[in-house]
């Protein structure tokens, strides 16, 4: 009894199902059917537009044809007329004189009759009817205003519905993603001879492959593109992939998607760390500036007291501080990032912060600009290890340029506490490239691309970016490819000269 109750209610489940399933068919063919009346009312009032306008155009033809068959015979008419006026004044003269000659020959004294007929004769000379052309100025043909639309009446006849363009197809070894820019060329399968212009459409992706209906940003539209290729440049790469689709138009209707195309557009994001900050530095996701009031008063007790101070920085970090940390991040490798330890802000004159994401493995590239006023800074990469009193450059747990504007100006490569001055202009926005593998971080001018210094070591650990900034600020650029003249230059590269050879090849422990 309980197992054919069981039974029956599972079959009154499915037919409930299915029952809203053909419900929900039954509504979506209505709306369906709505949307074709809807549509077809609306091409109906299209397709009269389209002919009334063809209809306004003959109109105007043809009243312009019949201006000018108008203005022909009006001309003519205006010349007949001059002529039969002409005409009509000898004709009258003519037959005056004719009527006076012939009055004259009965003229008997021969003295008159000789006085009439010189009058006579000089009259003939000057008689306008000898001078006339008895020939017409103007024809009645009016056959070179005659038309012929037999062309045009065919072409009238050929007259049918525009075909929808066929999908584009996007050629992904003609796309090119470099210096944080995506160019995606594409060709017509069929020749088209009726488009207009192309619209291309991209989102970023964190899925390889195919979109996603699900957890997707929403398509961002580039419309009007003439070319059958479009360059998209300044972007931040910040998601592993981008997919792109294109479709073509023509005056009237837009054709169908090509195939999405989805290319890797992976880069080093980061930001800096608010937990691994100084106790002076105000620090923001991708900026950071030297506030002396953060940490005054709590600073002085701290110097020369590392080993004591790490609770009492903890008490600082709670109450002194404000802000909140920034989210840890990812490393950049296939291991999870080491945790950081006890070890919390920075402290005594290292006014240091790190970035949020570990790199351990790979190329990357970030930029960093400093403010005007800047007094001095350093930009390089640090171990976690590195120390909370630790300035950049002065353990052999960390690189980095350092710029110094106070009260005398130099610009210096430095590591393990070994300075290289650098006999270079400093640049208004320096670019960072650190080959983990190949155990190389390199400086550039981020304008120009100009080497500006470059270390050789073997790192042995995960490093993070560091940055140190007293009195001015920091501003930092990621979410960026290694630039193409970059990595040119690093496939050029010989070796760094002897010089520098106390800074370079030293294999850190």
């Amino acid at each position: 009894m309980d197992s054919q109750k069981e039974a029956l209610q599972r079959i009154i489940s499915t037919l409930a199902n299915k029952n809203d399933e053909i419900q929900n068919f039954i509504d979506t063919l209505n709306h369906t059917l709505k949307g074709v009346q809807e549509n077809s009312s609306n091409i109906l009032s299209e397709l009269d537009e389209e002919f009334d306008s063809l209809y306004s155009i003959l109109d105007e033809v043809k009243e312009s044809m019949i201006n000018c068959i108008k203005q022909e015979q009006a001309r003519k008419s205006q010349e007949l007329q001059s002529q039969i006026s002409q005409c009509n004044n000898a004709l009258e003269n003519s037959e005056e004189l004719l009527e006076f000659a012939t009055r004259s020959l009965d003229i008997k004294e021969p003295e008159e009759f000789s006085k009439a007929a010189r009058q006579i004769k000089d009259r003939v000379t000057m008689a306008s009817a000898f001078r006339l052309s008895l020939k017409p100025k103007v024809s009645d043909n009016m056959t070179h205003l005659m038309v012929d639309f037999s062309q045009e009446r065919q072409m009238l006849q050929t007259l049918k519905f525009l075909p929808v363009p066929k999908a584009p197809e996007i050629d992904p070894v003609e796309c090119l993603v470099a210096d944080n820019s995506v160019t995606v060329a594409w060709r017509m399968l069929e020749e088209d001879n009726k488009i207009d212009h192309f619209i291309l459409e991209h989102r970023k992706t964190n899925f390889d492959g195919l979109p996603r209906v699900k957890d997707e940003r929403c398509w961002e539209i580039i419309d009007n593109i003439k070319g059958t290729e479009y360059t998209l440049s300044g972007l931040k790469f910040d998601s592993k992939y981008m997919n792109f689709r294109v479709r073509a138009c023509n005056k009237a209707v837009a054709g169908e998607y090509s195939d999405p195309v989805t290319l890797e557009t992976k880069a080093l994001n980061f930001n800096l760390d608010n937990s691994s900050s100084h106790l002076n530095l105000k620090v923001e996701d991708t900026c950071v500036e030297w506030d002396p009031t953060g940490g005054k008063g709590q600073e002085s007790k701290m110097k020369g007291k590392e080993n004591k101070g790490s609770v009492h920085v903890t008490s600082l970090k709670k109450h002194t501080r404000s802000g909140t940390p920034s989210p840890k991040r990812t490393s950049v490798g296939s291991r999870p990032p080491a945790v950081r330890g006890s070890r919390d802000r920075f402290t005594g004159e290292s006014y240091t912060v790190l970035g949020d994401t570990a790199i351990e493995s790979g190329q990357h590239y970030w930029e960093v600009k400093a403010q005007k006023d800047c007094k001095s800074y350093s930009v390089g990469v640090a171990y976690k290890t590195l120390g909370k009193f630790d300035q950049l450059g002065k353990t052999n747990t960390s690189w980095c340029i350092h710029v110094n504007n106070w009260l005398q100006n130099t610009f210096a490569a430095k590591h393990n506490n070994k300075v290289k001055a650098l006999d270079v202009t400093v640049p208004e926005k320096i670019g960072v490239f650190c080959d983990f593998d190949g155990g190389q971080l390199s400086f550039y001018d981020a304008n120009s691309k100009q080497l500006l210094y470059s270390f050789k070591t073997k790192f042995t650990q995960p490093v993070l970016p560091g940055f140190m900034v007293w009195c001015g600020g920091l501003s930092l650029s990621t979410g960026m490819q290694v630039p193409s003249a970059v990595r040119t230059l690093q496939k050029s590269e010989n070796g760094m000269t002897g010089s520098a050879s106390s800074l370079n090849n030293v294999v850190t422990q």
